[in-house]
């Protein structure tokens, strides 16, 4: 069933494949060549079959392949099957749910959840809509269509106050900076930066001005924004040099935007309706203005934030790193890739399946992550070894139920005791494999995790369990759990374990927790 799913892929990426001249020298294969040619030093062989197959369905599908799917694509002789499985599964039903997790994450940082938002994302990624849309859309939510209009919820939720405190609006700011642009100026809200030279008050000011008059709006249920009418520039002064200055809304590194006035009662495109609550439509929109001039292939910095941000998604580390601090002291660990990427994402109008593809098929994204036998260890930025990335949350919950053996979709209150005891707090970044003693305690002692250890309804300890041929349990235990053969040694100490064990169905359960609880099994590979 894989093996005829991927020549379908295969054959549709044939009948859109790009013009002759790019498959000749595809952008995958220079940016290999950029990659090889900064080296200094071997690079790692690919990832055996097993591995590759692991390491992209966790990146495009968000879980791990079944055994049989992992048997059936190792199994494959076919030289195109890591290219066929690639296009597989960005046309797969499961990407847009791997994405919808993925991206809530990335740019909610766990302030909280709503179903519209999660509409949002999901139907966005379903239709490929590119990265300049979906952005402009984030900025400038339209209430109006209801598929689009749960994007609110990026603003909304940072616009809500709690008690007598005042809203974070300079919070926010510094998020759409981060998250869009890559560059983190809350510590130049009241001074230039001390420590980065390129980012100066202004910058954060001016951005500051586009989002400073927004708010939520209250007459209706589903998340949605005001703008407040803003007809002056916005004063500020640094705490170090006491000279008054002013900005309309200006995009960090940009140029001002003219504040538009109008007579008093014409400041209304729609005017305010008292009867239904209707705050009004100014003329003068600078969030309008911001959706069209931040996500925009003319903006160099909002091209390479999002193309940096991808290349973490499948690499676990930016070209740039940390992702919100690109600045000329801090610059990416290959120019000339994230360059490449850059002119190529924007020339393919911000096609994020076609971004993916393109990385998914580099070698640098299939290498091995076995470290050299001899010599120094690789630095983590020049891509020669592939990088362990941390499974978050989401994933954790959704591989434990698939590789116990549940073939039903994951309930929502699974996912949530998951949730809350990996992930990290709101605002704490979600980068790296960080173990904890309430993680440790959830999987040792939380009773419907355990029970999935006890054999029942087909489940993967009662498949075990069933088998008399030790050998043969023991491989399928590992191709479901770890998607690889056992080494020698782990069959002979689990063959032992469980042969020795006056309770095999309890050793079994034993075996797969252990392989569950393992460090391989939480991180990608």
């Amino acid at each position: 069933m894989l093996a005829r799913s991927m020549i379908v892929g295969w054959v549709c990426w044939l009948s859109t494949a790009a013009p002759a001249q790019e498959i000749s020298n595809p952008v995958a294969v220079r940016v290999d060549q950029l990659i090889t040619a900064q080296a200094g030093r071997p690079v790692a062989p690919r990832v055996d079959d097993a591995g590759f197959c692991r390491r992209v369905m966790l990146d495009l599908a968000g879980r791990i392949p079944t055994a049989a799917e992992l048997q059936s694509f190792v199994a494959d002789g076919s030289a195109d099957k890591r290219r066929g499985l690639i296009d597989q599964l960005l046309a797969g039903p499961e990407y847009p749910r791997r994405m919808r997790e993925l991206f809530h994450v990335v740019l909610m940082e766990r302030l909280g959840d709503h179903e519209e938002w999660s509409k949002y994302l999901e139907s966005s990624f379903a239709a490929n809509v590119p990265w300049d849309q979906f952005v402009a859309r984030i900025l400038r939510p339209n209430p109006e269509n209801e598929t689009e209009r749960g994007a609110a919820f990026f603003l909304t939720k940072r616009l809500e106050n709690y008690g007598q405190q005042a809203v974070d609006l300079p919070g926010l700011t510094r998020d759409v900076g981060r998250m869009f642009l890559g560059v983190d100026l809350l510590c130049a809200q009241c001074h230039d930066h001390l420590f980065v030279d390129d980012y100066k008050q202004v910058d954060f000011q001016g951005l500051h001005t586009f989002l400073s008059h927004t708010f939520i709006r209250q007459d209706v249920k589903f998340p949605a924004v005001g703008e407040k009418i803003l007809d002056k520039k916005t004063d500020f002064m640094s705490v170090f040099i006491k000279e008054p200055k002013q900005t309309g809304p200006r995009l960090p590194f940009g140029n001002e935007v003219e504040v538009a006035v109008f007579a008093k009662g014409e400041e209304f495109a729609v005017p305010p309706d008292k009867a239904t609550k209707f705050p009004g439509q100014p003329k003068f929109s600078p969030l309008t203005i911001l959706s069209e001039q931040l996500p925009s292939g003319a903006n160099d910095r909002f091209v390479r934030n999002g193309v940096n941000r991808f290349w973490w998604m499948m690499f676990g580390r930016g070209l740039v790193h940390p992702l919100d601090l690109s600045h000329s002291a801090n610059p990416p660990s290959h120019p000339e890739v994230l360059d490449l990427l850059a002119e190529e994402f924007a020339a393919h109008r911000f096609d994020i399946k076609w971004l993916l593809r393109e990385l998914a098929l580099t070698e640098a994204y299939q290498r091995s992550s076995q470290l050299p036998a001899d010599g120094p260890e690789p630095a983590a930025d020049r891509y020669v070894v592939a990088l362990e990335k941390p499974l978050s949350s989401e994933q954790l919950a959704t591989v434990t139920w698939t590789a116990t053996g549940h073939a039903e979709p994951l309930p929502d209150d699974v996912r949530k005791k998951f949730i809350a005891a990996f992930a990290n707090p709101p605002r704490e970044p979600e980068g790296d494999f960080a173990p904890s003693v309430k993680a440790a305690l959830f999987l040792s002692h939380d009773a419907t995790v355990l029970s999935w250890l006890q054999p029942g309804s087909g489940n993967l300890a009662e498949r075990l369990t069933q088998n008399a041929d030790t050998s043969v349990l023991i491989r399928d235990l590992y191709h479901t759990v770890l998607s690889r053969d056992p080494s020698e040694e782990e069959s002979a100490m689990l063959t032992q374990f469980v042969t020795q064990s006056t309770d095999r169905p309890k050793a079994i359960g034993h075996a797969i927790w252990a392989l569950l609880t393992s460090t391989e099994f939480c991180v990608n590979h």
